[in-house]
């Protein structure tokens, strides 16, 4: 197995992890030739070069993550990566910390509606 092969497949358990295999198999079973290269580029850099490192647990990923997605409002991410959060161990509370922190730093409009996806999801979840 080459490590390009390696990284996908460390990438693969990962992002299987942290997004659970319900939203994995729906991205792969939604793949065109079109889209192939990328959902190849974020399995092997994303999930297999970084979320595989050492240097940080994932609850702290999470956090990282959330605050980036919150700060960049690309809001079709942050509900999937809520879920990530919980399944990562962060509890509603620290979601809740990581946003508000995040308003300070990225703004107030993209921190309310961040909260308001937050919300949403977590109630979905059954975790507020």
């Amino acid at each position: 197995m080459s490590e390009s092969d390696e990284l996908f497949e460390a990438g693969m358990t990962v992002r299987r992890e942290v997004l659970g295999d319900a939203h994995v198999d729906k991205a792969v079973a939604g793949t065109t030739e079109f889209t192939k290269p990328f959902q190849d580029y974020i399995t092997r850099a994303a999930w297999g070069s970084v979320w595989t490192r050492d240097g940080l647990d994932r609850k702290t990923r999470s956090c990282l993550t959330l605050a980036v997605l919150t700060a960049l409002r690309s809001h079709g991410e942050i509900a999937m990566h809520v879920r990530a959060a919980i399944g990562n161990g962060l509890t509603p509370a620290e979601i809740s910390e990581v946003l508000l922190h995040t308003a300070v730093y990225a703004g107030v409009p993209a921190a309310n509606e961040a909260f308001a996806i937050a919300q949403r999801t977590l109630s979905e979840m059954g975790e507020s």
